[in-house]
């Protein structure tokens, strides 16, 4: 599974290569994906992306990080020579399946309706920048007030 976004130059760089590999998926008995973390902010908060673009090996539930080199012949021989048994998976809290990377998730949905509802505002309603955060400062101040109770 690769992470890449459509702005980012090295997941460009990689593309062609990643095209290629996933040609290569059936002969090698894999599943090859991607995901645009502009279009699905959940999974990047899954997988807890902090760099493009990300490579993730996955194999019966377990997740490992791919961090060698791009090319399709290290790929291939990622999976062929079975290099990714010597990899360390992903720790138990922070592997996609665990409630912790859940919430992580849904904090990265959250962050995207943010930006909608700020988006709104400005756009649709034509508000100013500066009163949008207004809203927003009164709304956690009163979400604080209110929890606080």
């Amino acid at each position: 599974l690769s992470s890449y976004a459509p702005w980012c130059s090295a997941c460009r760089q990689i593309e062609l290569t990643w095209e290629n590999f996933a040609r290569e998926s059936e002969h090698l008995g894999i599943t090859i994906g991607k995901v645009d973390v502009t279009q699905e902010p959940g999974l990047s908060g899954r997988f807890f992306i902090t760099t493009l673009p990300t490579i993730y090996h996955a194999n019966d539930g377990v997740f490992r990080r791919y961090r060698g080199s791009r090319t399709l012949e290290d790929l291939q021989g990622y999976i062929l020579e079975r290099k990714w048994e010597a990899v360390e998976p992903v720790a138990g809290w922070k592997s996609p399946s665990s409630i912790m990377m859940h919430g992580m998730a849904g904090l990265f949905h959250l962050s995207e309706y943010i930006r909608q509802i700020h988006s709104y505002f400005t756009g649709t309603l034509g508000m100013h920048v500066w009163m949008s955060y207004a809203v927003f400062i009164l709304v956690t101040l009163l979400i604080g007030l209110f929890l606080g109770l």
